[in-house]
């Protein structure tokens, strides 16, 4: 699964693990939303898009840990007109 943030930055996909461009732990997916490590909201997967919704950010998840990854070398694609705003995550 290839995901991209709304501004069209590329994402690593690893099982239930998010990744940045740079290989950086983001948080797992689960149930099509996006939580950080400490388990808090973060974003809302809408096709190949994670964008953040205020209306999805009361949700919470688990707390999880995970090693960073390799970089990828990938290029950004078109922005999104989805509803919603850029998620907060490092590139």
């Amino acid at each position: 699964m290839n995901l991209y943030t709304k501004n069209g930055r590329p994402l690593q996909v690893s099982g239930d693990s998010l990744y940045s461009r740079s290989g950086t732990y983001l948080g797992a997916i689960s149930n099509g939303k996006v939580y950080d490590p400490r388990g808090r909201y973060a974003g809302t997967i809408d096709g190949d898009r994670v964008v953040y919704r205020s209306t999805d950010s009361a949700s919470m998840g688990s707390a999880t840990t995970s090693g960073n990854r390799a970089g990828i070398a990938t290029a950004n694609r078109v922005g999104s007109a989805t509803w919603g705003d850029e998620p907060n995550f490092p590139d």
